[in-house]
């Protein structure tokens, strides 16, 4: 059940609601301007194994994360390793996408970069569903994707620019006791938007605020979003909304990580933040 916290933050669970359903596709639809959004969305897509329809935002950039497989004690394929980064031998979900036909594969904890009218297809071998969590920035009215046919051929005699960027490639930045990745952000020509994925240890940081309006999906552990005097328990799988300007904190209750993926408009640093 969805959690309406202090400023306009609020919080919901990976399944929230009722699915739309397209093909192989199902979509939920977590935070939007319908959810009080300005600028931002946070969607699960969900890519049952076969080849879907064809996905197309021609008013927006659009930012994707491929999730680890469901079961996350078996698939933590990105650790950390005196402040390295390096794969365990487990079971990493892998599929083809496509983009406006071009083919690109891709595995558990990489981001995606779409540009307006860029079309999306994914081939799913299987035998597990494929998850994505998508943002759109500058969140059109209804948080949709146009849904075409299938393009697997390209469709422009050369590539699209590269749009695809592993965590396992990106080199940890640290704030204080914590650490963050960035994954797309101007550098694969997202200038509007940013995505990372950033570590929490155990315990609670000073309240902060950022001149942004930013989205969280926790992928590990256990805590609680604060915003303001307000208060919820968040775990693997929450979507959380942050208005810009709103004092807010996230909290480590556990023992272990807490990690989280980040999507912030307008772009630009993680660790960009104005203590309270």
């Amino acid at each position: 059940m969805a959690v309406n916290l202090e400023g306009g933050c609020r919080v919901t669970g990976r399944h929230e609601g009722v699915p739309a359903e397209h093909g192989t596709l199902r979509v939920w639809p977590q935070i939007n301007r319908a959810t009080g959004a300005q600028a931002i969305s946070l969607r699960l897509l969900e890519f049952a194994p076969g080849l879907s329809p064809g996905m197309r935002n021609d008013r927006c950039d659009e930012i994707l994360y491929v999730l680890e497989s469901v079961d996350d004690s078996e698939t933590n394929v990105v650790v950390e390793k005196e402040n390295d980064i390096s794969r365990k031998g487990a079971k990493v979900p892998r599929a083809n996408i496509f983009i406006d036909g071009w083919p690109f594969a891709v595995s558990a904890q990489t981001g995606i970069y779409l540009r307006p009218g860029q079309t999306l297809t994914v081939e799913n071998p299987g035998p597990e569903p494929l998850v994505l969590i998508s943002s759109q920035c500058p969140d059109s009215d209804s948080s949709t994707s146009e849904i075409v046919e299938a393009v697997t051929a390209p469709l422009s005699a050369t590539p699209p620019p590269p749009a695809i960027v592993r965590l396992a490639d990106r080199r940890a930045q640290p704030t204080a006791d914590r650490w963050y990745r960035v994954l797309i952000d101007d550098e694969v020509g997202s200038t509007q938007v940013t995505q990372f994925v950033g570590s929490i240890p155990p315990g609670r940081a000073p309240d902060h605020f950022h001149n942004y309006e930013e989205v969280l999906f926790i992928l590990r552990g256990e805590g609680r979003i604060w915003a303001g005097e307000t208060s919820t328990p968040i775990a693997a799988g929450a979507c959380v909304y942050l208005p810009k300007g709103q004092t807010h904190c996230v909290e480590n209750t556990g023992e272990d990580e807490l990690r989280l993926l980040g999507v912030f408009y307008p772009a630009g640093s993680p660790g960009e933040r104005y203590d309270v």
